[in-house]
């Protein structure tokens, strides 16, 4: 399977995917279903929840193919 890293951006945070990393271990959609969404394109909805839940989610990822970094303010 090819490296992807993908963005998925709520314009304050960015959340920052990495396939190769993923163990499909489900517990982002379990935690956080309305951002989540693993049977939909693009499978990552950041503007579906608050920041600070996606920040607090993207923590508990255990593979690590989940990070997020704050947007700069323009």
């Amino acid at each position: 399977m090819k490296d992807l890293t993908k963005h998925y951006t709520n314009g304050e945070v960015t959340i920052v995917w990495k396939n190769s990393l993923c163990t499909h271990s489900g517990n982002c959609a379990r935690g956080l279903s309305e951002v989540f969404k693993p049977k939909e394109k693009p499978w990552i909805k950041p503007e579906n929840a608050a920041t600070e839940k996606i920040i607090e989610q993207v923590k508990k990822c255990p593979s690590g193919a989940l990070s997020y970094f704050m947007n700069e303010e323009k």
